[in-house]
């Protein structure tokens, strides 16, 4: 409720369809405000992220594009972008946290060909970002895909397989150990994530 003057304002935020296609979302997204994710036709809203998770986000786009352009390679970081599982994919479109891809600059929302995909779990998300990085392995460009934990120094690693396959289980990177991402030849001791973080002495 919103009071200007004698006048009283009852605020409705627009509440989106039920069910959306792809193409439908991303024409309604045009009309509101805030970040919002499609998962199977239904529109998610993204509230704003903790100061640990963001501070978390930017050290990894920062630390990736730093080791890109010094090795030179031809890719890049991005965060805040879509992307679009094959699973689905009429009716989907999730945004990571963070991804690096190898692609051409696009000109749409979406990040083309992301060989790395990036989440930081919270306590409020871990659930939608798990079920994100599930649908981040039907991604045929997607190479690893890295959980950051934002309550504790440490990650899980998938890796895709010669096979093209996905492991079961992850490589748990502990508070000690090094982060390598072999995509993009990247190594960096895990701690450094949390630099600015008050995990970062703990």
């Amino acid at each position: 409720m919103l009071y200007l003057g004698d006048h009283v304002c009852v605020l409705r935020p627009e509440l989106p369809p039920p069910r959306m296609t792809l193409a439908e979302f991303l024409d309604w997204a045009d009309t509101v405000d805030g970040r919002w994710q499609l998962r199977d036709g239904v529109p998610e809203a993204m509230a704003p992220t903790s100061d640990r998770h963001g501070t978390i986000q930017t050290e990894v786009v920062v630390r990736f594009t730093n080791h890109l352009r010094a090795t030179g390679q031809p890719c890049r970081a991005a965060t805040g972008v879509g992307v679009v599982p094959r699973f689905r994919s009429d009716r989907t479109a999730l945004i990571p946290d963070a991804a690096v891809t190898c692609g051409p600059p696009a000109r749409d929302r979406f990040i083309p060909e992301p060989v790395i995909l990036v989440e930081i779990l919270s306590p409020s998300n871990e659930t939608s970002s798990r079920l994100n990085a599930l649908a981040y392995t039907t991604i045929p460009s997607a190479q690893e895909l890295v959980l950051i934990s934002s309550t504790a120094v440490g990650a899980e690693l998938y890796r895709r397989q010669a096979d093209g396959n996905w492991p079961a289980e992850p490589d748990m990177v502990g508070p000690e150990a090094t982060l390598r991402l072999a995509s993009i030849a990247f190594e960096l001791p895990l701690r450094e994530l949390y630099r600015d973080t008050a995990l970062f002495a703990g």
